[in-house]
Order: C-alpha cells, then sequence, then structure tokens
C-alpha cells in the first residue's frame, strides 16, 4: 500500500499539469497576440489614389509585404513567389489579396507602383503614402527599415517576412523570406477555410 502513493501522488499532479497546446496547422508563425487589443489596420493609397485600409478586405485573406522597388533581390523574389501562389490557388486566388506597401515613397511614386506590383501579378495592389503613414503602418506590423546610401543613390535594409491574415483580420500570420511556395498555398487555404 506504502509503495502506491507515490504513484498516485504523481499521478494526481500530473492531472494538475495543463496540457500542452495543440501543434499549429500552419507553417506560418502565428503573431496573432500581438493584435489582441488592437486589430491591425491602415491607411494608404493605392496608384488611383483611393485611401484604403486593412479593414477594407476583411472579406478576403490577405497578404502584406513591406519593400520597395529598388530592392535587388528580397522583393522581387518574394512578389514572384506571391505570385506563383496564386496561380496554385487556382478559383481561391479570387477571395485573396495580395498588397505591397512601399517603404521608400522617395521614388516609389504612385506611377511606378502602378507598373511595377501588378507586373507580377495583375491583382497585386502596391500602396503608399507619406513618410509618417508608411512609418506608422510598419510599425504596427514589427518592420524596421533604414536607408543606406550607396554610390549611386541608396539601398533600404527591411524585415523581409510576409504577413497572411485570415478573414476579419485574424488570425495574422509571420511567413519568412523564401518559404516555400506550397506552404504559402497550404496556410492561405486553411485561413479561406476558417472563414468560412
Amino acid at each position: 500500500m506504502r509503495s502506491l502513493i507515490p504513484l498516485l501522488i504523481a499521478l494526481l499532479l500530473t492531472g494538475c499539469e495543463r496540457p500542452a497546446p495543440p501543434p499549429s496547422p500552419f507553417q506560418a508563425i502565428d503573431v496573432s497576440w500581438r493584435y489582441d487589443e488592437k486589430p491591425a489596420d491602415f491607411r494608404l493609397t493605392e496608384p488611383s489614389g483611393k485611401v484604403l485600409k486593412l479593414s477594407d478586405f476583411k472579406d478576403k485573406v490577405v497578404v502584406l509585404f513591406f519593400g520597395y522597388t529598388h530592392c535587388p533581390e528580397i522583393c522581387p523574389t518574394t512578389l514572384a513567389d506571391l505570385a506563383q501562389a496564386m496561380r496554385l490557388l487556382g478559383k481561391d486566388a479570387d477571395r485573396v489579396q495580395v498588397l505591397f506597401v512601399t517603404l521608400d515613397p522617395e521614388r516609389d511614386t504612385p506611377q511606378v507602383l502602378g507598373k511595377y506590383v501588378p507586373f507580377f501579378h495583375p491583382s497585386f495592389l502596391g500602396l503608399y503614402g507619406d513618410a509618417q503613414a508608411i512609418a506608422k503602418a510598419a510599425d504596427t506590423f514589427a518592420i524596421s527599415y533604414e536607408k543606406h546610401a550607396e554610390k549611386n543613390g541608396y539601398l533600404l535594409d527591411h524585415s523581409d517576412g510576409t504577413y497572411l491574415i485570415g478573414t476579419g483580420g485574424k488570425p495574422v500570420l509571420l511567413s519568412p523570406y523564401n518559404q516555400r511556395v506550397e506552404f504559402i498555398v497550404q496556410d492561405i487555404k486553411l485561413l479561406l477555410q476558417k472563414g468560412n
């Protein structure tokens, strides 16, 4: 009987522990906790001059990327990957909106954005604003960026993840740079299912 007492105590203590949360079905990192108190949103302008908010796309899954058109590698690679993801989504692509927010309003004029961003996919939208509006949007999504002088102008060092935002603004996922396109497609499909 004495030998059973430690076993019973161990079983009782084990029963008091919280069960581990189930594994996430997503490949991207769930960062929804950042927006528990205040939903993620911004006010920026598309090349036609229309002011848009993130919440204007609440019925779609939003794929959000911050960058600039003079970016030598990360931005065009990411946009090309997202264009491939849209092709792989087929009809589901109609329920997805890719938004490219420029971090370089000095050079990324509405005309430049209007040609550059849709070059990758006709449904992609480029967004801009003044330096203050962009800084506020970048801060909302923990995007850091810094200008570095070069011989023929400047480059921007910037955060390189892509946000996947479910319908209604939740969940908010962060997909790392160079994530496999198949994983991005899988996460978008899961977000679309959750929104149904």
